[in-house]
């Protein structure tokens, strides 16, 4: 089983990681299914409702798609890069085994004849579904390959051993490390953003019940894990679609928002001495109420904010809900209320009708927001979107080169910035440690979350008898800077 988890904006070319590094090893006998997951923490979280729902009927795994009784790719839909790679790894699959259900959001696509785009190009897959629907998918895979246990078994998926290893209760099998996973809080999203085409894949903004998110945080929490990551299309519309309604865990009241949210999660992160980090999180005023949160260290101090531009002309044309003004405005507000805040964010170089002076604009923005943590798109047109009929269109070298402009810049700032953690004392959460962490190691900090961010590099302690675990939380004195990255010498 394969899977590349996406990114945000990603800093490095993706890493291939196969899952079934994650689950148990194949049983003999049963039907198997190799899994490939690409795009971001959000399909890789229905990846994961899927995976947890073969292993719960008794399927095994596969490591190569040849090996398997059947493939499934959830594939991602969102930019022209990733639709490419999402028809190529189908077609890999179907070339390697011939047998293969296609979901996620480029499963919702339509081809240029008004037909299903993958079906248009791959012909012979199975089925295909859109995204977050796993009970589709499982659906198809009983047509094609028998569940091969009895109904009444898999009632107690909790009771089987190849699964206990890597099921973690109510929240089902991850395909992350033990020591971190993905929290998923809502489905969908209520902008209408030109460059975007989500909501037509993906719908509009449903929020899971507060008292679902809770449980899922708490097994995840009682299983091991030290990192919890928040993810949605829109974290801060949390409860908008419900209005914000009370719900009610362990017998109490509590509200569908993302502060209240945020409050449990942290009460929650605290009794296991964990974190809680916030991604998607679009710059609304509400923003504000989680700085408390921050300021006392029960949240991460970091947001995840997708600005995408800070011109008001081109935000407009982008219809973003706020102006580059504002966003400044807010930055600082925040940086106030919380000195030690790390802010990561996206932008689009190049997006139609963007003159010179706004592009400076953004640059400028650059440099005044210092962003901690920058990625930049340059601008792709996707079928469906609306801002492929917008004036202006820009040349492909143009975008490329402004993009080119913008991440020198991004990272020249966050140069700056990291130096500036040189000398300072900081918690780390080691992910890599061969042979105990003697040789060193490597780990994150609260302002590096996974794939996307940084790392602080590990070296060896200075204590012959001090050693590193993957999963456990050290301290380590910042020794240099390099890069997007940090060194540490643990305390």
């Amino acid at each position: 089983m394969r899977c590349w988890p996406g990114r945000p904006a990603p800093r490095v070319a993706d890493n291939a990681r196969m899952a079934s590094e994650t689950l148990s090893a194949d049983v003999s006998n049963t039907p198997t299914v190799a899994f490939v997951s690409l795009g971001c923490p959000k399909a890789l979280t229905d990846s994961e409702l899927i995976v947890t729902q073969l292993r719960a009927e008794g399927y095994g795994t596969s490591k190569t798609f040849a090996g398997a009784d059947l493939v499934i790719v959830n594939t991602c839909g969102f930019i022209d890069e990733a639709v490419k790679e999402s028809l190529d790894t189908i077609g890999e699959a179907l070339a390697e085994n011939g047998r293969v259900i296609v979901t996620g959001c480029l499963g919702a696509k339509a081809g240029s004849d008004g037909g299903n785009l993958v079906q248009g190009v791959h012909p012979k897959v199975l089925a295909v579904t859109g995204p977050h629907a796993a009970a589709e998918v499982m659906a198809a895979v009983h047509r094609h390959v028998p569940k091969p246990h009895d109904p009444f078994v898999d009632l107690v998926p909790e009771v089987r051993a190849e699964v206990r290893a890597e099921f973690r209760g109510i929240a089902g099998i991850k395909l992350t490390p033990r020591h971190y996973a993905y929290l998923k809080i809502s489905e969908g999203c209520n902008h209408r953003c030109t460059f975007c085409i989500i909501p037509s894949m993906r719908g509009d903004l449903v929020s899971r019940p507060i008292g679902d998110v809770l449980d899922e945080a708490r097994a995840l929490f009682d299983n091991g894990v030290k990192e919890l990551l928040v993810v949605s299309q829109d974290t801060s519309a949390y409860g908008v679609d419900v209005k914000y309604r009370t719900g009610f865990w362990d017998g109490r009241p509590v509200k569908t928002r993302l502060a209240d949210l945020a409050e449990k999660l942290a009460e929650l992160a605290a009794a296991h001495g964990a974190w809680v980090r916030l991604h998607y999180v679009y710059p609304y005023p509400s923003v504000d109420d989680l700085l408390p949160l921050m300021a006392d260290g029960r949240v991460l101090p970091y947001l995840d904010v997708p600005f995408q531009h800070s011109h008001p002309e081109v935000l407009k044309r982008m219809k973003r809900p706020a102006s580059g003004e504002k966003n400044l405005e807010r930055l600082q507000r925040w940086r106030t209320a919380c000195p030690e805040i790390v802010v990561r964010s996206t932008f689009i170089a190049g997006f139609p009708g963007e003159t010179d002076e706004e592009f400076e604009h953004l640059l400028g923005f650059m440099r005044e927001a210092q962003i901690d943590r920058a990625g930049c798109f340059a601008y792709s047109p996707v079928q469906g979107a609306a801002a492929n009929e917008l004036p202006g269109q820009l040349p492909q070298a143009l975008r490329e080169e402004r993009r080119t402009r913008f991440m020198a810049v991004a990272e020249e700032v966050s140069a700056a910035r990291l130096a500036r953690r040189v000398g300072a004392e900081m918690q780390v959460l080691v992910d890599h440690a061969p042979a105990l962490g003697r040789q060193g190691g490597r780990g994150r900090s609260y302002a590096d979350a996974p794939e996307i961010d940084g790392t602080v590099r590990l070296l060896p302690p200075a204590k012959a008898s001090r050693t590193l675990k993957v999963g456990e939380f050290v301290r380590a004195r910042i020794v240099a800077a390099e890069g997007h990255d940090l060194v540490a010498m643990p305390l």
